[in-house]
């Protein structure tokens, strides 16, 4: 498996295109389109790229194993006929590129790109539609490959990006511009009817993510990878003087934590906050955190070791014999560097949890560093510690497996997320609790010795410690089992407190039968259904809104997602209690918008505020709340009168039922003094 680590490069790599194409909008390359009549319907299309100082751009011409050349694809090119290949101008270098470590060609920043492709038009008529993709970069990254969307009209001779337009330019583009700004609701959510005491606030999640990195590092200083260099690392330290041991270790951690965290900024400061955020919902990333995460795991149970190239950690070697400063800063690089194998993935699970965060990578990455570091400053300030060590052995190859363990779990989470989204529906709520019961109950065979890894010792005798592991999985597996009891209040599974948010929502099931809907009200209004806890819910607003004007009751908008941990919190926590489930099922007329649903839209709409392409249910829902509410967070509940006033300002996602009915019986009780008026 020594490419193992090149295909786990290549998938964060493409996880970098995803996240760059979802949040990262500005680009230090802008492209312009033009159309040059030559004459008897033939037309030179140009392709135009003004780059910024210091990046560059790659020809069309490269061979494979490199950057991404730039290409050009139409979409319905029956309209044109080529004529001999696109020609190519600007300030071309051409010359052995370090990054890629191949020959490569590339146009520079101080003249234009520009692209020529002469063609031959069957019917002027008609406009041909494509879009270009390129990657561009400079002495110190490359930004993910990204595509511009173009139209050429040969009636009108004009040509342009078909995304991005200002908006007297909008009637021109081929499909329908939406405005979803409701006056009412933006004049009304700047002074609501009352406050109900909410200010939508959200309690900062940074805390725990710094908490999760903590708990990670503890993980990784007991793999047979980092806890046999402790005493190695001490010992070194302690040769000198006791001061001098002392101080040795202080910057011995402090450069271990200054290496992580900066790794941390970085890839903050490369993908971007909003791209970063949006990975959590997106289909495609979480299908391949699933296969690294599997990779990961299949790694932590000893069929192959994820390693780094040997030269980086030879290197870094060589560094840290010149002593000093340095030498110590790079002892603390080669044990990052040589560890890898065990933190390597204990490292991407932590960063990719906290992947909805501007600085989580950071603060994930402060609590694992900090973890990593304690111990080799406490044994290099108080050596004697050292011989209340436990010796090396089988036991922290046991620690690799039961993380292995956890890998798997994991792993479908981001797979269930994956499924939902995407509306594909083979692992609802029985399949992946099964899973996870399988997986607990793995861990207790592992600890009885029953099943066994590749590096496992061969001994066979029990320890207190294999006993307290082995009952501790087989009652998280009987826990996790009592999942499937049925709940009769709410029509469904019972959903247990430990997996909220990480499993799928106990009404997402193959083997219940379906909650039965009221058919006139179904015919009326397709977008009906049975919400989490079998509580009536539409999941279009236009439709919601008419229902709620025809019954006279408030709105509860509810801006959710399939992803959103927070919201299945608030579902099977709040929302399963008796009065909470009975308010919004007879008071309120309840609608859910996903804000991350990936089903296609029958027509991709513009829209006319942020000018960006609405192509699926997500998209629309997000434009709505973004457009309206000026905010993208979920969850939040808005109450609202039947005229779209709204009543108190949104809420957030906050703990606790008796708040949450308060909030629920102020609004209803503004809802009813506003409508005897």
């Amino acid at each position: 498996m020594k490419y193992l680590f090149n295909l786990l490069f290549l998938m964060s790599f493409s996880l970098g295109v995803i996240s760059f194409a979802l949040g990262q909008e500005e680009m230090p390359v802008s492209w312009t389109f033009s159309i040059e009549e030559i004459g008897e319907n033939n037309y030179n299309l140009i392709f135009k790229a003004d780059i910024e100082d210091t990046w560059t751009v790659y020809s069309q011409f490269i061979e494979e194993g490199g950057p991404v050349p730039t290409t050009i694809w139409y979409e319905n090119e029956d309209v044109i006929e080529r004529i001999g290949t696109a020609a190519e101008s600007g300030h071309l270098k051409k010359g052995m590129d370090p990054v890629f470590e191949m020959e490569v060609t590339k146009f520079l920043d101080d003249e234009p790109y520009i692209i020529t492709q002469q063609v031959k038009v069957k019917d002027p008529s008609e406009k041909l539609k494509g879009y270009l993709t390129f990657m561009t970069c400079d002495d110190e990254r490359c930004l993910p490959p990204t595509d511009i969307e173009f139209t050429f009209d040969f009636a009108s001779g004009k040509a342009g990006i078909d995304n991005g337009l200002e908006a007297a330019d909008l009637a021109s583009i081929d499909g329908n511009v939406l405005d979803q700004i409701r006056p009412q609701i933006t004049e009304s959510y700047e002074t609501p009817l009352t406050d109900c005491g909410d200010t939508g606030e959200k309690k900062s999640s940074l805390p725990w993510m710094f908490f999760f990195g903590f708990v990670g590092g503890l993980f990784a200083l007991l793999t047979p990878c980092v806890f046999p260099m402790i005493p190695l690392t001490v010992s070194f330290f302690t040769k000198d003087t006791k001061r001098k041991g002392w101080v040795n270790g202080l910057i011995y951690g402090l450069s271990i934590v200054v290496i992580y965290v900066s790794l941390g900024l970085l890839l903050t400061a490369f993908f971007g906050e909003e791209a970063l955020n949006r990975l959590s919902t997106n289909w495609i990333a979480n299908t391949l955190f699933f296969l690294i995460f599997i990779g990961f795991a299949f790694s932590f149970f000893g069929y192959y070791e994820i390693t780094l190239p040997s030269s980086w950690s030879t290197k870094s070697d060589q560094m840290a014999d010149k002593g000093g400063f340095l030498g110590i800063f790079f002892m603390a690089f080669t044990l990052a560097l040589v560890s890898f194998s065990c933190t390597g993935p204990i490292i991407g699970t932590a960063i990719v949890q906290a992947a909805t965060s501007a600085i989580g990578p950071a603060v994930v990455m402060l609590g694992f560093s900090l973890a990593l570091a304690l111990p080799f400053g406490l044994f290099a300030a108080f050596p004697a510690w050292l011989n209340t060590l436990p010796q090396s052995g089988g036991w922290m190859n046991s620690v690799k497996v039961f993380l292995g363990f956890i890998e798997v779990a994991l792993a479908f989470k981001f797979l269930s997320v994956a499924d939902m989204t995407n509306h594909w529906g083979f692992l609802k709520y029985e399949p992946f609790m099964a899973i996870w019961v399988v997986v607990s109950t793995g861990m207790a065979l592992y600890s009885f010795k029953i099943i066994k890894f590749p590096h496992d010792s061969p001994g066979k005798k029990l320890t207190s410690s294999s006993w307290v592991l082995g009952l501790g999985s087989l009652a998280l597996a009987a826990y996790l089992g009592s999942g499937f009891l049925y709940n009769d209040d709410v029509k469904s599974y019972n959903s247990l407190k430990l997996m909220s948010g990480i499993a799928p929502p106990s009404n997402y099931n193959f083997l219940l039968p379906k909650p039965e809907l009221d058919p006139l009200i179904k015919q009326d209004y397709p977008s009906y259904h049975k919400c989490a806890n079998n509580i009536d819910c539409f999941k279009d607003y236009y439709e919601g809104l008419a229902f709620a004007k025809k019954e006279q009751r408030p709105v509860l908008l509810d801006f959710t997602g399939f992803g959103c941990v927070n919201c299945r919190k608030v579902e099977e926590h709040i929302w399963v209690d008796n009065n909470v489930r009975s308010k919004l099922n007879n008071d309120f007329v309840l609608v859910s918008l996903y804000v991350d649903d990936d089903k296609k839209l029958e027509d991709i709409y513009i829209s006319k505020t942020r000018k960006k392409k609405l192509r699926n249910v997500g998209n629309k829902w997000a434009d709505f709340q973004i457009v309206n509410f000026k905010q993208n967070s979920q969850p939040l509940y808005v109450m609202m009168t039947p005229e779209e006033n709204v009543i108190a300002p949104p809420r957030g996602y906050k703990e606790g039922i008796n708040e949450y009915l308060e909030y629920l019986d102020c609004g209803l009780s503004t809802f009813k003094a506003q409508s005897s008026l």
